[in-house]
């Protein structure tokens, strides 16, 4: 599967690195709290670390090394990476508003009450959303999934969160329009489908269904064969069982890789959340960002684009805990900001976990996970399929149990 460096070679520990599998097994695997777990662990692109544990699902079949798996939010920093190719092109500047793409937007209200059984109250008219405003979910567009107030709601009514079935990107672009935000853009941030919106804004500009721009210009590029939207014809067997955590029991299985919808195609490519994947294809997406942008000869964006990506674009360097309105993301909060389709460690103190300045990640609904650590040239990437995401520990802890094996700092 992954052809390992010797650990002490790239600066680690061999005995510490050989403490993940058993924690791994012991106290997840073993459980039955995840059905799976797959990770790999690289130092400047090469791996030194790969663990695969568990099956891919009721069946009971081992868990294969090209398993697919839903990488939900891990979508978000490949739209991202797609709409900024776009940036670097002049095709779109990320203080245009979003009206250049979208005149569906040209109407926009501030949310001022009612939902519900009542209509919504007239809101004050928007200030103009901007490409960054979606990049940096500061747009003010919301999830469903947050289930908070009468906008979550009507979100999940209109089943934005899962619309690959139901909708397509004109038509989703058309009901979000007639929904008043939850705050004025750039007043605060919120987890939400800015990336579907961002998705369909490459759409546009390119021309091109999402799916078919990925992969003529980021997947084919980097050699990243296994990754799209839905499963290839015939390969439905590779897909793992999803499951849902229940309190006290065994997760329950919520989607079977074999008859998944997911063998079918959809009528709508979610940015925000619709991709199929492999680990080894992801890890080549997280090197490509390590690199500032380039992998094997293929460059996808320039250096200067990635770090603009990876800088924290929150007011005032503010970190998430003073501007985030989400009950839900795939962060932390504390020492956390966000940048252009990541969140990244401002203050590693306050993460209270070993991390680096700099330090850039995201995650995916089902407990996938992935970081790119710059300053000590690291990434990870982790595989599994357990929903939500904030079920258990276990990025924490695998960040604990890779940066306590690193024995050669550049920092």
């Amino acid at each position: 599967m992954f052809e390992l460096a010797k650990a002490a070679a790239q600066g680690f520990d061999a005995d510490r690195l050989a403490r993940i599998a058993p924690f791994l097994a012991e106290t997840y695997i073993e459980s039955g709290r995840l059905p799976n777990a797959q990770l790999v662990v690289a130092r400047d692109g090469k791996p030194v670390h790969y663990t695969k544990l568990g099956s891919m699902g009721d069946d009971q079949r081992p868990l294969r090394d090209d398993a697919l798996f839903r990488i939900a939010s891990m979508t978000k920093p490949v739209t991202s990476v797609a709409f900024m190719q776009l940036v670097e092109q002049c095709r779109v500047a990320l203080e245009e508003p979003v009206t250049r793409v979208f005149p569906e937007f040209a109407d926009l209200k501030v949310y001022a009450g009612g939902g519900g059984s009542i209509p919504f109250a007239p809101g004050a008219p928007a200030h103009p959303m901007r490409f960054v405003d979606l990049l940096t979910h500061m747009s003010g567009l919301t999830y469903g999934l947050q289930n908070r107030n009468n906008i979550d709601a009507v979100y999940r009514e209109h089943n934005f969160d899962f619309a690959r079935d139901h909708l397509d990107s004109d038509r989703f672009i058309d009901k979000l329009s007639k929904l008043p935000l939850e705050f004025a853009p750039g007043q605060g941030w919120n987890y939400s489908v800015s990336t579907d919106v961002l998705g369909i804004a490459v759409e546009r500009i390119s021309g091109m269904r999402l799916g078919d721009y990925f992969e003529k210009h980021i997947f084919a590029p980097l050699g990243m064969e296994d990754t799209r939207f839905g499963v290839a014809e015939g390969q439905g067997e590779r897909l793992v069982d999803a499951y849902a955590y229940r309190p006290g029991q065994a997760p329950k299985m919520i989607n079977a890789g074999a008859t998944s919808k997911l063998n079918r195609p959809g009528t709508f490519d979610s940015g925000g959340g619709g991709l199929i994947g492999t680990i080894a294809d992801y890890h080549r997406f997280a090197t490509m960002l390590l690199n500032g942008g380039e992998l094997d000869g293929a460059r996808i964006l320039g250096p200067k684009t990635v770090r603009l990506m990876r800088t924290n674009h929150l007011p005032n360097n503010a970190d998430l805990t003073e501007m985030s309105s989400s009950l839900f993301s795939e962060a932390n909060n504390a020492g956390t900001g966000f940048g252009l389709g990541f969140a990244m460690v401002i203050d590693p103190a306050k993460t209270l976990m070993p991390s680096s300045l700099g330090e850039f990640y995201w995650g995916g609904a089902y407990s996938t996970a992935f970081f790119v650590d710059p300053v000590e040239r690291i990434t990870m990437v982790f595989m599994t399929q357990v929903y939500p995401s904030s079920t258990y520990p276990i990025r924490r802890q695998l960040k604990t149990l890779i940066y306590s094996a690193l024995t050669e700092t550049y920092a």
